[in-house]
């Protein structure tokens, strides 16, 4: 399969793809390609895992010319075309408030993925393990790379399921849940010349092992709105610039930014500032490296002080006993919100404690960040991104049965 390149266009059909990312991955790629070169229309790639009447949500607020599933493609009524360039368009979960459409250039996808394969070291013809949803910008992110190296993906719902055809492949893409469980399950990580991981925070505890165990393990930083990762290991791609604003809030801007929200101008002028994206996240840059501290919207107010979830949560993963941690923020009515730790044992039949774990945590952080209350699970509920589900996990910690009593 050879390279793309980017051809001119003046005005956009959008299909909406509702195909088995890993039966029809040949069929993705074309249609990929397709909408890159501008010699087919823009694509907007759904889950067809998906609840049928959240498809016709998206459908209904999307607006695409037609829908193509294996049974064949449809009309859809009330089609509206893209903007001239918009090769794809993505819907985001909408797990924190309404959905949106996130439209993205052929050059910002093609930006993103030189640039990307740039910073690894890629050669050409090495291929590539995609074991994320197509239908998020990180799975898609792994097939333009592809198209872009002129090599063909091996797709696969999970990544231990594409291991065993994956011994050709060079790099992955992955998410720390599935990093953690295939360092878990033994596998050989050193077969891969590159591992990206992103979608969520990654534990300092997860990668020393991971790099133990003899794994490139390069940690990413973006969103669907910059075509994906786009600082690698705190350092912004060529092209890309990374500040903060007020509050902390982290800015990019550069040639991998989105070109608007799907028939919504309204919120794309909010999320702009003078040719600057305006993130959900918060941070600081120090001597050109970014670090993230996590979302403005889930910082935790608790007896007056802010918590950043993100970094209660490595300090828990290097404590004895804890295998995986995410940190939430619970209405308390002392405290305004509890910190509370949501983890895996290592050891279901020796779980820690909360003491030992707020202990342990005050060592590393100030104490008022230190975890009041403790979920324990077997397994993390995750979303079809990979990411935690907060929803879920905020509905266990409401379950006073299985969280501690809050320590001192």
């Amino acid at each position: 399969m050879a390279p793309v390149n980017l051809t001119t266009v003046t005005d956009r059909r959008l299909h909406a793809l509702l195909l088995p990312p890993a039966a029809s991955a040949g069929r993705l790629l074309d249609a990929l390609a397709s909408a890159l070169d501008g010699s087919g229309p823009a694509i907007l790639p759904l889950d067809p895992r998906l609840p049928r009447a959240q498809v016709t949500a998206l459908l209904e607020a999307f607006a695409p010319d037609a829908v193509e599933a294996p049974e064949g493609t449809s009309r859809w009524p009330g089609g509206a075309g893209v903007p001239a360039g918009t090769a794809v368009v993505i819907a985001t979960s909408g797990s924190t408030g309404e959905p949106k459409g996130v439209q993205l250039a052929a050059a910002a996808l093609l930006h993103s993925a030189r640039a990307s394969l740039d910073r690894i070291g890629a050669r050409a013809g090495e291929r590539w393990l995609c074991p994320l949803p197509v239908s998020h910008v990180a799975g898609l992110g792994v097939l333009v790379r592809s198209l872009v190296g002129g090599t063909t993906p091996v797709v696969a719902q999970r990544p231990e399921d594409g291991l065993a055809a994956a011994a050709g492949c060079t790099h992955t893409s992955l998410v720390p849940t599935q990093l953690r469980r295939l360092l878990a399950a033994g596998a050989d990580l050193a077969q891969f010349g590159t591992i990206l991981l992103g979608g969520a925070a990654a534990p300092g505890g997860l990668l020393t092992a991971a790099r133990a165990a003899g794994a490139r393990v390069i940690t990413t930083y973006g969103m669907t709105e910059t075509c994906g990762g786009c600082v690698y290991d705190g350092v912004p791609l060529a092209g890309v610039s990374v500040r903060t604003g007020a509050g902390g809030r982290i800015e990019i801007t550069g040639p991998v930014l989105f070109s608007g929200y799907r028939l919504r101008p309204d919120l794309t002028g909010q999320a702009m500032a003078g040719g600057w994206l305006v993130t959900a996240d918060v941070g600081v840059v120090e001597a050109g490296r970014l670090a993230v501290h996590g979302r403005a919207d889930e910082m935790i107010n608790t007896g007056g002080e802010k918590v950043a979830p993100g970094q209660v949560a490595a300090a828990l993963e290097l404590c004895p006993g804890v295998r995986e941690a995410v940190v939430i923020g619970v209405p308390d009515p002392e405290w305004g919100e509890r910190v509370t730790a949501v983890v895996v044992p290592g050891d279901p039949a020796q779980p820690p404690t909360l003491r030992v774990l707020r202990a342990t945590v005050a060592d590393r952080i100030p104490r008022h960040a230190a975890p009041r209350a403790l979920v324990l699970v077997t397994e993390m509920p995750l979303l079809a991104s990979g990411k935690p589900d907060l929803a879920a996990l905020r509905r266990l910690s409401g379950d006073s049965a299985r969280t501690a009593a809050r320590g001192g």
